[in-house]
């Protein structure tokens, strides 16, 4: 019958084994990788589908202001309820044009 330590040995030793295969079989990859790379001229764009640091939309996009508040210099885009200063006002009379 096997002991502990016994055990604890084989398991450290396939530890082991699986670090350096898997760190061999990386180093492989990357390596044809490259050569796809370099054979068929690609960018990174070309492999990864988009540039760095790109931002993903929120799916909200700005609005143009449609009123201006002359006073305050405060703008309003139409969209939302109303900012106090133009609620329940000929809204023609703020309109940015």
């Amino acid at each position: 019958m096997t002991t502990l330590a016994e055990l604890i040995k084989q398991k450290e030793a396939l530890e082991a084994q699986i670090a350096n295969t898997r760190q061999s079989e990386l180093t492989d990859a990357i390596t044809k990788v490259k050569a796809l790379v370099a054979e068929h001229g690609l960018t990174q764009k070309d492999v990864f589908g988009g540039s760095k640091g790109t931002k993903k939309s929120s799916g909200r996009s700005k609005v143009a202001a449609k009123y201006r508040d002359p006073s305050s210099g405060q703008t309003w885009s139409g969209r939302g309820k109303a900012p106090k200063w133009i609620d329940g006002q000929d809204r023609a009379n703020f309109s940015v044009n």
